[in-house]
């Protein structure tokens, strides 16, 4: 667990209005560690590190580390349910756990696609290098369309070290990508890097155009029906944040939490207050306005 320069941001919504810098060594449980339910053991720090990053840290376990390291005083981040899926317990077992409305709200929303594509779904999967390269090349270009990307600065990643590192992946058996098409060109894309038996929900997107069509819900439902034929991955980490299509698709959920570590310097010391601080300043502005109704103008602030 290397230590290096880590950004701060300061956010309202998507928008940074200002940075601190620490220099941090990051440490990320993944969901094995987080189902486990152990403390993580930190590394001692070196003499010109502040502190450490963790995230995906069980909310359970959060005392427990800020006990096992009295010298370091304790700032919670942001804290959120990290969602994840079953993938060994069959598709059919795992259909059934949604509800009876969701089901038949997700099969009208297939059954709508597949009449769009001439009667069938067109979904491919990759796995192998060269299918991995492929998939790269067809996901950018629906990417390059998407509201993550054009807003966000969150789309598949471009360039010769992103798909390098695709490769090596794939070449371990340890990456698999979907895309879903439409009259023969990519409409949406899912990319999965894996942990051991995990794969890790990276990136998802689709092409504005056909929204209406749901494409990132319907490519998704069918990646876990393949993925559970399959057998080769026993979970599925929709990873760190909240959200209605993460909930939708997950068996499972681990109360988490960002922490910050950091030394009981000033220097350190106001930087966590300070973050602590003006996240709660927001909250409070946003509480606010929803009680006032001026949702709409925080919304135009927040981007």
């Amino acid at each position: 667990m290397s230590a290096s320069e880590t950004a701060l941001p300061l956010r309202i919504g998507a928008r940074t209005v200002w940075t601190l810098r620490r220099r941090l060594a990051r440490r990320r449980l993944t969901l094995e560690e987080a189902l486990a339910g152990e403390a993580p053991r930190l590394a001692p720090l070196g003499l010109q590190e502040d502190g450490y990053m963790l995230t995906a840290l069980p909310a359970a376990l959060a005392q427990a580390v800020g006990r096992d390291h009295p010298d370091l005083a304790p700032f919670v981040r942001q804290s959120y349910v990290r969602s994840y899926a079953r993938l060994d317990i069959g598709y059919d077992e795992y259909f059934g756990t949604f509800s009876a409305k969701s089901r038949s709200t997700l099969k009208r929303k297939v059954k709508k696609l597949a009449e769009r594509s001439g009667g069938a779904l067109d979904v491919r999967s990759y796995r192998s290098e060269a299918e991995i390269e492929a998939f790269h090349g067809l996901a950018r270009a629906v990417s390059a369309r998407t509201y993550q990307e054009k807003r966000l600065d969150a789309g598949l990643p471009a360039g010769p070290e992103a798909i390098a590192t695709m490769r090596a992946l794939a070449r371990r058996g340890q990456a698999r990508g979907w895309l879903l098409f439409v009259d023969h060109q990519p409409v949406s894309y899912l990319y999965a890097p894996a942990e051991g038996g995990t794969l890790i929900y990276a990136f998802l997107g689709y092409d504005p155009e056909f929204a209406a069509f749901s494409p990132g819900t319907v490519l998704q439902l069918e990646a876990m029906r393949q993925l559970m034929d399959e057998g080769d991955f026993r979970l599925f980490d929709f990873t760190e944040g909240e959200g209605q299509h993460k909930r939708q698709f997950a068996t499972g959920g681990v109360d988490c939490v960002d922490l910050l570590l950091v030394r009981r310097t000033a220097a350190n010391l106001a930087v966590g207050h300070a973050l602590n601080g003006f996240d709660a300043a927001v909250a409070l502005a946003k509480k606010t306005a929803t009680a006032i109704g001026a949702e709409a103008a925080l919304r135009r602030l927040r981007r």
